[in-house]
């Protein structure tokens, strides 16, 4: 079922659709910052002279700092609004980016990451909160579906222009080039980005203090729905984010044989599956509130189901439709941890939502840090062997699976009674409205 408009909601519209394309915009340049990584990880370790464990150090760093700032980052935008954390957000990336393409040390490169990972902490969460501001709540799935997808375009930047403009142009002018974007983006909020619309201020932060943090992350945290989305985010994201980050291109090349544009090809397919995906995702869930658990339970058993096919294939490499099959269902991992801000939402008042959406970010991005890390650490004890290393993916998957299914029960009671309460709500407020029976409804005196 489609849900309805409720009381309050803001209108949507073209206004709505031009601050909410600025603020994905945003985020779009992030992410391309975020990934360009994935696609230099070979000449990273060639021109810093490290290997593995130390190579994925530059990811781990940066997601470590990226989870470690979303409460921060959700508290933020609850108090100050979305449009000074994301210009905030867009400085940091940009001189971190700016940073990394001038580095020499692996030092001074590692610590560009972490700049660059704390400017990338404060987007995603401010085009949600964006998007809360400007759109009706039954909007919600196809927005968070719909700033994912700018995402996956930030990716495709990635893995398809800027694979091909660094083996042509070299490491320290695309890197600059990326960080140029950062400052367009910039100028753009400064511009044209809004908070709210007119007449939807929202209920303003009296206080913001110790007491304040510690009553917003308790309550958000208290909801079963919040719990619940962010081990969804843990479960699913992980997975697909650490082979377009970092690992996917050095296992498809040393690992598979694959020359480095084939490779390339299967990244920007797992890209290219995401963005079917979210597309997919988005209107299922828009229009069946029902199908969020089926599809999260799906993704997490067709990745599954995927790594153990390519992990246990016989001979050493496997065959090139099985690593199709692979990248095809790992596009699936970042529109199934969407669907974790979609149990955090209804379980959260409007005021709160910031904060609930960097607890559940946290999931997804934790998980991924600890892969990246496995996976660095097993290369080396293992002398690059790529399938014990991959392996790693299972675990994770097993411990939020269970979590999944432990919450899931309790979450679905409460919404339930949430409906409930507000139908009842809403049909009290109707009849106040009408006034006595029979007798005509007057408006309010000034």
């Amino acid at each position: 079922m489609t849900a309805g408009p409720l009381p309050g909601d803001p209108p949507g519209g073209r206004r709505a659709a031009l601050v909410w394309g600025v603020g994905t915009l945003v985020y779009l340049v992030a992410v391309v910052h975020r990934t360009s990584l994935g696609v230099a990880g070979i000449d990273a370790a060639a021109r810093f002279h490290i290997g593995a464990s130390a190579l994925s150090s530059f990811s781990i760093l940066q997601v470590l700092v990226y989870a470690g700032m979303q409460i921060p980052v959700g508290l933020m935008v609850d108090s100050l609004g979305t449009k000074k954390v994301l210009m905030l957000g867009a400085v940091l990336f940009t001189l971190g980016q700016g940073a990394f393409a001038l580095s020499h040390s692996y030092g001074t490169a590692l610590a560009a990451r972490a700049v660059l990972g704390c400017g990338d902490a404060m987007t995603f969460v401010s085009v949600l909160r964006l998007g809360s501001r400007w759109f009706p709540a039954r909007r919600g799935p196809m927005v968070a579906q719909g700033a994912a997808l700018f995402g996956v375009a930030g990716n495709l930047v990635s893995t398809v222009a800027l694979s091909r403009v660094l083996h042509s142009a070299g490491w320290t002018p695309t890197f600059l080039g990326t960080a140029i974007g950062g400052a367009f983006v910039l100028v753009l909020v400064a511009l044209l980005l809004q908070d709210h619309p007119d007449g939807h201020v929202p209920t303003p932060v009296e206080h913001v203090g110790t007491a304040y943090v510690r009553r917003q992350i308790a309550d958000a945290w208290r909801e079963p729905g919040t719990r619940l989305g962010m081990w969804t985010h843990f479960t699913t994201q992980f997975s697909g984010m650490v082979f377009l980050l970092l690992w996917g291109m050095p296992f498809l090349v040393e690992d598979q044989g694959m020359s480095r544009g084939a490779a390339g090809s299967l990244l920007t397919l797992v890209v290219l599956a995401n963005m079917v995906f979210g597309m997919v995702f988005g209107q299922l869930i828009a229009r069946h509130h029902g199908a969020r658990m089926p599809l999260t339970l799906g993704v997490v058993g067709a990745t599954a189901a995927a790594w153990a096919a390519v992990l246990a294939w016989p001979g050493g490499r496997d065959p090139l439709w099985l690593l199709v099959v692979l990248c095809v269902v790992l596009g699936a991992c970042g529109p199934g941890s969407m669907i974790g801000f979609d149990f955090a939402r209804p379980a959260n008042p409007p005021e709160r939502f910031g904060t609930a959406s960097g607890i559940v970010n946290i999931g997804g991005f934790t998980a991924s840090m600890v892969t990246l890390l496995a996976i660095g650490l097993l290369l080396d004890a293992t002398g690059d062997d790529y399938r014990v290393a991959w392996s790693s993916v299972f675990v994770l998957q097993f411990v939020g699976t269970v979590q999944i299914l432990r919450l899931r029960r309790r979450t679905a009671r409460l919404e339930r009674e949430r409906v409930a309460v507000s139908r009842v709500e809403s049909v009290h407020r109707s009849h106040a409205s009408a006034g006595p029976p029979g007798l005509p409804h007057r408006p309010a005196a000034d």
